[in-house]
């Protein structure tokens, strides 16, 4: 397969090849021609630095008939506040250009923040209310940034289907009522997400954990399925099964733990529902998250998730061998 980064004035596409383009103007260009006959356009954004979670997400969308799938890489500046720090963002082009590679991917977009902002931060999306809660409260500008980045993405691109892991469950809920209150014409997939054998979540901050704390950060996992197996008797319950567990780790330095209705609203007296946690263990901040059903008893919840995909429908193992 081939592999350019293309900066003439006619970007080209070769079905079968791999294409790298760091122009807006030219992936809009080669994803308008590909519409145009008949192929649909999927896009996986990242900021690189990828794992297996991000390639679960190519998998995906690789499995919708008739697609080229589109990855961004983007660390995009307005996702990051005060005291967080951009340059030590671990960027990893290369590899991560070679994993693409062998996964098959169609396209690759790599925009310098430059090319994204050419006149600056001007213009933003604000997430509402909800942007200010849970991890908003922590980072008060980040989902902002994450919508703003994420809207330009999609006028760039204009897919047919985006694709986010709801390991960032707040993330996939904000994108998704940007996508309904902007009237935007794109459907978003939620892939589940995908875990080391012991439980803990994949994701690039990972990295950044010494052996002993990655040990101790599987205590976010373990307290979720705690939550998960008390939530028959309740939310409460379900709460406090998880912060039990999670308060036998003294590594564990718990933001918060909270049980909310599978949108973010409040938590629900029974039925579906979202069991999210965040932490610090040494400097890294880390996420989890996992459906709980309130009020029905596990053998049915643990019947009901085996006869279903994630939340959009989407079916494979959600753990590393």
């Amino acid at each position: 397969m081939s592999s350019n980064t293309f900066r003439g004035p006619q970007p080209t596409f070769t079905a079968g090849g791999f294409h790298v383009y760091d122009r807006p103007a030219d992936v809009a260009r080669v994803s308008r021609a590909l519409r145009s006959t008949g192929r649909r356009v999927m896009l996986v954004p990242t900021m690189g630095a990828l794992h297996e979670g991000h390639l679960a997400l190519v998998r995906a969308a690789q499995r919708v008939p008739g697609s080229v799938v589109a990855v961004s890489i983007f660390v995009n500046p307005l996702q990051f506040g005060a005291g967080e720090d951009l340059d030590a963002y671990p960027r990893t082009l290369d590899e991560d250009l070679a994993a693409l590679r062998s996964a098959g991917v169609d396209l690759v977009f790599t925009p310098t923040a430059a090319a994204m902002y050419p006149d600056g931060p001007r213009t933003a999306v604000h997430a509402g209310p909800l942007g200010a809660e849970l991890e908003g409260a922590a980072r008060p500008t980040h989902f902002a940034g994450m919508l703003t980045v994420v809207c330009k993405l999609l006028s760039i691109v204009n897919p047919d289907r985006v694709f986010f892991g709801e390991k960032d469950y707040q993330q996939l809920v904000l994108v998704r009522q940007m996508v309904a209150d902007l009237n935007l014409d794109v459907t978003v997939v939620g892939v589940p997400t995908v875990r080391e054998s012991d439980g803990l979540a994949l994701s690039s901050r990972n990295r950044y954990l010494d052996p002993a704390q990655r040990e101790a950060a599987t205590a976010l996992s373990a307290a979720l399925a705690a939550g998960e197996r008390a939530a028959a008797a309740g939310a409460q319950a379900a709460l406090e099964a998880a912060v039990a567990v999670l308060s036998a780790v003294p590594a564990v330095d718990v933001d918060y733990v909270q049980v909310r209705g599978v949108d973010l609203g409040p938590e629900p007296a029974d039925g579906p529902a979202r069991l999210l946690v965040a932490a610090r263990v040494g400097s890294t901040r880390l996420l989890d998250n996992a459906a709980v059903t309130i009020g029905l008893p596990l053998d049915a919840e643990v019947a009901l998730a085996g006869s279903e995909a994630g939340s959009d429908g989407y079916h494979g193992s959600n753990r590393r061998n």
